[in-house]
Protein backbone atom coordinates (compact mmCIF):
# COMPACT_ATOMS: atom_id res chain seq x y z
CA UNK A 1 0.00 0.00 0.00
CA UNK A 2 1.30 3.45 -0.87
CA UNK A 3 2.02 5.96 1.91
CA UNK A 4 -0.89 8.19 0.79
CA UNK A 5 -3.29 5.23 1.02
CA UNK A 6 -1.96 4.43 4.49
CA UNK A 7 -2.58 8.02 5.53
CA UNK A 8 -6.13 8.01 4.16
CA UNK A 9 -6.84 4.69 5.89
CA UNK A 10 -5.62 6.15 9.21
CA UNK A 11 -7.68 9.31 8.70
CA UNK A 12 -10.75 7.20 7.81
CA UNK A 13 -10.42 5.23 11.04
CA UNK A 14 -9.82 8.38 13.09
CA UNK A 15 -12.86 10.08 11.54
CA UNK A 16 -14.98 6.98 12.15
CA UNK A 17 -14.14 6.90 15.86
CA UNK A 18 -14.60 10.63 16.32
CA UNK A 19 -17.93 10.80 14.47
CA UNK A 20 -19.19 7.79 16.44
CA UNK A 21 -18.28 9.56 19.69
CA UNK A 22 -20.07 12.74 18.62
CA UNK A 23 -23.18 10.84 17.51
CA UNK A 24 -23.27 9.03 20.85
CA UNK A 25 -23.33 12.39 22.66
CA UNK A 26 -26.34 13.50 20.61
CA UNK A 27 -28.33 10.47 21.83
CA UNK A 28 -29.48 9.16 18.47
CA UNK A 29 -29.47 5.66 20.02
CA UNK A 30 -32.84 5.92 21.73
CA UNK A 31 -36.21 4.26 21.41
CA UNK A 32 -34.65 0.89 20.64
CA UNK A 33 -32.74 2.26 17.66
CA UNK A 34 -29.02 1.59 17.43
CA UNK A 35 -27.03 3.95 15.21
CA UNK A 36 -23.44 3.04 14.42
CA UNK A 37 -20.80 4.20 11.99
CA UNK A 38 -19.62 1.22 9.96
CA UNK A 39 -16.96 3.02 7.91
CA UNK A 40 -15.79 6.35 6.59
CA UNK A 41 -14.36 6.86 3.14
CA UNK A 42 -12.42 10.12 2.72
CA UNK A 43 -11.44 11.43 -0.69
CA UNK A 44 -7.73 11.57 -1.54
CA UNK A 45 -7.76 15.34 -1.02
CA UNK A 46 -9.39 14.77 2.41
CA UNK A 47 -11.88 17.54 1.59
CA UNK A 48 -14.89 15.20 1.48
CA UNK A 49 -15.82 12.08 3.38
CA UNK A 50 -18.70 9.64 3.05
CA UNK A 51 -19.91 8.31 6.39
CA UNK A 52 -21.66 4.93 6.25
CA UNK A 53 -24.32 4.63 8.95
CA UNK A 54 -25.94 1.40 10.09
CA UNK A 55 -29.35 1.79 11.76
CA UNK A 56 -30.75 -1.21 13.67
CA UNK A 57 -34.21 -1.51 15.16
CA UNK A 58 -35.87 1.05 12.90
CA UNK A 59 -38.34 0.80 10.08
CA UNK A 60 -37.59 2.61 6.83
CA UNK A 61 -39.30 5.85 7.94
CA UNK A 62 -37.42 6.01 11.26
CA UNK A 63 -34.14 5.19 9.52
CA UNK A 64 -34.69 8.06 7.08
CA UNK A 65 -35.45 10.33 10.05
CA UNK A 66 -32.11 9.36 11.61
CA UNK A 67 -30.28 10.26 8.38
CA UNK A 68 -32.17 13.60 8.28
CA UNK A 69 -31.20 14.24 11.91
CA UNK A 70 -27.55 13.55 11.05
CA UNK A 71 -27.72 16.13 8.27
CA UNK A 72 -29.27 18.62 10.72
CA UNK A 73 -26.43 17.92 13.16
CA UNK A 74 -23.80 18.03 10.41
CA UNK A 75 -22.42 21.49 11.36
CA UNK A 76 -22.00 20.44 14.99
CA UNK A 77 -20.51 17.07 14.02
CA UNK A 78 -18.01 18.73 11.66
CA UNK A 79 -17.11 21.31 14.31
CA UNK A 80 -16.45 18.57 16.89
CA UNK A 81 -14.43 16.57 14.38
CA UNK A 82 -12.32 19.63 13.51
CA UNK A 83 -11.48 20.11 17.20
CA UNK A 84 -10.23 16.56 17.67
CA UNK A 85 -8.89 15.56 14.25
CA UNK A 86 -6.24 18.03 13.16
CA UNK A 87 -6.15 18.22 9.37
CA UNK A 88 -5.48 21.04 6.96
CA UNK A 89 -9.14 20.87 5.91
CA UNK A 90 -12.01 19.32 7.82
CA UNK A 91 -13.76 16.98 5.37
CA UNK A 92 -17.29 17.85 4.33
CA UNK A 93 -19.36 14.90 5.54
CA UNK A 94 -22.00 13.04 3.55
CA UNK A 95 -24.12 10.45 5.35
CA UNK A 96 -25.19 7.25 3.61
CA UNK A 97 -27.23 4.45 5.11
CA UNK A 98 -25.28 1.18 5.20
CA UNK A 99 -27.65 -1.78 5.06
CA UNK A 100 -24.98 -4.50 4.74
CA UNK A 101 -25.27 -5.59 8.39
CA UNK A 102 -29.07 -5.56 8.27
CA UNK A 103 -29.03 -7.55 5.03
CA UNK A 104 -26.65 -10.09 6.56
CA UNK A 105 -28.85 -10.37 9.64
CA UNK A 106 -31.89 -10.94 7.42
CA UNK A 107 -30.06 -13.70 5.47
CA UNK A 108 -29.01 -15.44 8.70
CA UNK A 109 -32.57 -15.21 9.93
CA UNK A 110 -33.86 -16.83 6.72
CA UNK A 111 -31.27 -19.62 7.00
CA UNK A 112 -32.30 -20.30 10.60
CA UNK A 113 -35.95 -20.37 9.52
CA UNK A 114 -35.19 -22.86 6.73
CA UNK A 115 -33.23 -25.09 9.12
CA UNK A 116 -36.12 -25.10 11.62
CA UNK A 117 -38.60 -26.06 8.89
CA UNK A 118 -36.54 -29.05 7.69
Amino acid sequence: MAPMNDRIARVNELLKREIADVIERYALNEGGILVSITKVHASESLRNATVYVSIFGANEEKAQNVIKKLYQLKPEIQREVSRHVILKYTPVLQFVRDTNLEDGDRVLSLIREMEENE
